[in-house]
């Protein structure tokens, strides 16, 4: 067993975070990762308030242990936080944008923030605002990050902050990531893709078998899915999905994509309902390589600690 400040601050058997994916980790996922002994978090994603109302519902009334929501901390207001901390969760995420609005409230709700960051000064406002936990995020992550890669950000970011735990997060996908964490300083990992393909997992079957015959090189950092669904994400925030047809054609051109006729969405808005993914956006980080199949949330909480603890002995092997 692997004891570290992040199990030990929410008791949990594996240090293990879910990454909030929106409209991926719902209430049936965050459960069956908390249930496992790892940490649950609802992807609140931009925080619409049914949403929300259906999937915390769920987790509230399935989940035996502790669990938690995230929510892009640039989308949110205080009604829509409110609405979460009224589910009374043990841990609230925020990630991309200033959380100092937020965390009083958060604090004062008796819920531990964790503060997701993807630079050395975001990571020093999180302290300022006492993050009881923060992460650091390396752009490989699928989904939305910064520049920093989190081999050598996590080590960066756990020395500026000390003594408040750091977990990991950014192409970790199995025992050997995990492990790899700790030995960054890191006293977990959050991890995001390996769970949009599992069984729990809200995502549409044919995105996930996308992401299990996906390759690393196969993804980017790109602005034109959020150009074509009209979120207006800060710039220093690009996504890492898989490249398709509907990237190759647009990337380099997200002026036009901007000024494109309403059709243009409109067949977007298509394709994502109908399934259609050479048009639609899956986000993906680059660990998707390590990825070979769809299973259950909690076959795959236990074996990657698994793996880790047998990566951790084996480490000691190496010392003369």
């Amino acid at each position: 067993m692997i004891v570290t400040a992040l199990t030990e601050m929410f008791g949990l058997t594996h240090p293990i975070v879910l990454g909030p994916m929106g409209n991926v980790a719902g209430g049936r996922l965050a459960t069956a990762v908390s249930n496992a002994g790892g940490l649950g978090l609802v992807g609140g994603g931009y925080g619409d308030p049914a949403w929300l109302h259906t999937e915390l519902s769920r987790v509230t009334e399935d989940a035996r242990r502790p669990w938690g929501v995230g929510l892009i901390t640039w989308t949110i207001d205080r009604s829509v936080l409110n609405l979460a901390l009224g589910y009374r969760p043990a841990a609230f995420l925020l990630s991309f944008g200033d959380p100092r609005p937020y965390a009083p409230a958060i604090k004062s709700a008796g819920c531990k923030l964790i503060c997701q960051v993807q630079d050395m000064d975001q990571a020093l406002v999180a302290r300022e605002v006492g993050a009881d936990i923060i992460v650091a995020e390396g752009t490989e992550a699928g989904g939305h990050g910064g520049a920093r890669a989190t081999l050598p950000l996590v080590p960066a970011v756990s020395d500026a902050v000390a003594p408040i735990p750091v977990v990991a997060a950014g192409g970790i996908a199995d025992g050997r990531g995990l492990a790899a964490s700790l030995m960054l300083g890191a006293h977990g990992a959050v991890i995001g893709t390996r769970f949009y393909a599992s069984a729990e997992a809200l995502g549409h079957e044919r995105a996930k078998e996308r992401i299990v015959a996906g390759k690393g090189d196969e993804t980017a950092q790109t602005r034109v899915f959020d150009i074509v669904r009209g979120y207006a994400w800060p710039e220093v925030y690009p996504g890492r999905a898989l490249r398709n047809r509907f990237l190759e054609r647009w990337a380099g051109r997200e002026n036009e994509l901007a000024a494109a006729p309403s059709s243009e969405r409109s067949a977007y808005q298509r394709a994502a309902k109908e399934g259609d993914f050479d048009t639609a956006v899956v986000w993906a980080g680059e660990a998707v390589d390590l990825i070979k199949g769809i299973e259950s949330a909690g076959t795959l909480v236990a074996r990657i600690c698994e793996e880790a603890e047998a990566f951790l002995r084996a480490g000691v092997k190496l010392v003369r």
